[in-house]
């Protein structure tokens, strides 16, 4: 049987739909997948055992597929899975310029993204949701990100050319989408942060990408934490958050490829839904007690009182506590 999954999004999502693997294969052990998304993408998926072949647009597909299951909304995957022939679908396709619903199990996501009361009373996970989409049962499956030799000796050698002492290391990320521009903690907060943690004998690794190079110097300037390279692949940045004890990050990509590594996370939620990112036991969640005041409708505006509003003493005593049960 031949499956075909298309997700084109941006990297945190890719990393959350990778457990539909798992329930596609629980359901049709004997399927080739093949993965369609984008060529930045394509390292995440290569990284999974249950994976075929990884089509990265604008390749040219043709092939014919049992079944398709599309878990995006933008114009270019909707379009392609109207356009792809497969026996069923399962997802989201366009018509006319409106993205509806192939089967009736992938409505219920849609309606959280048009209807802002279904938006702010759901209760399901992100892979809940898309378990749904695809028909598929869902417990709790859990996809790791598969780390090569050669991420492992990268890793390595990052802490061993940085001097990194491995016992008591937070890593921080402090990127988000700038699409939603109140997801980042408030510089103040995090140097605050930052400060109070290295008194605690804590070792910090500030991570960033290349929208935030100058605000990963500066801080570096400030405080004296190591940071990783801006420019690092996908797979590098997952290797050193592997290295690390805890991880402290807002709803983002971080956040992702953390849980995937199953390290203990901590993860600050300003204007997004915290209900809708799942735990699997290792993420506390901080919740600001202004997210309500901004959730769904104004999570786009940035607030700077918004983004204070979890202190750095939360955090802290969230890591103390965290580092003492897991002594």
């Amino acid at each position: 049987m031949k499956i075909c999954i298309i997700k084109l999004g941006a990297f945190g999502d890719v990393v959350r739909t990778l457990p539909i693997l798992i329930g596609i294969k629980e359901k049709y052990p004997d399927s080739e997948i093949s993965w369609i998304t984008k060529k930045e993408s394509s390292e995440i998926i290569n990284s999974s055992p249950y994976v075929r072949k990884i089509y990265t647009l604008p390749d040219d597909i043709t092939e014919f597929f049992d079944i398709l299951y599309n878990f995006d909304i933008d114009d270019e995957a909707t379009s392609l899975a109207k356009k792809l022939q497969a026996g069923q679908k399962y997802g989201f396709y366009s018509d006319n310029g409106f993205v509806l619903a192939f089967n009736i199990g992938a409505e219920y996501y849609l309606n959280t993204l048009f209807d802002d009361e279904t938006k702010k009373t759901n209760k399901k996970t992100y892979q809940e949701m898309m378990f749904m989409t695809a028909e598929l049962s869902y417990k709790k499956q859990h996809h790791p990100v598969f780390l090569s030799d050669k991420d492992v000796k990268y890793a390595k050698i990052f802490f061993r050319e940085n001097q990194i002492n491995p016992e008591k290391i937070i890593g921080i990320h402090l990127g988000a989408s700038p699409r939603w521009p109140s997801k980042v903690w408030h510089k103040e907060n995090l140097k605050e942060f930052v400060k109070k943690a290295m008194s605690n004998d804590f070792e910090i690794i500030l991570f960033g990408g290349p929208n935030e190079i100058k605000e990963i110097e500066e801080l570096r300037k400030e405080t004296g934490i190591k940071t990783n390279n801006p420019n690092n692949s996908i797979m590098e940045f997952a290797s050193l958050v592997d290295r690390c004890n805890f991880m402290v990050c807002s709803d983002s990509f971080s956040l992702h490829i953390s849980l995937a590594l199953k390290k203990p996370t901590i993860g600050l939620f300003f204007c997004t839904s915290p209900n809708e990112v799942e735990s699997y036991e290792f993420l506390k969640k901080i919740v600001s007690p202004m997210l309500y005041n901004f959730f769904p409708e104004k999570m786009d505006e940035y607030d700077e009182e918004l983004v204070k509003s979890i202190s750095a003493d939360e955090v802290l005593d969230m890591i103390i506590e965290m580092n003492n049960t897991n002594k």
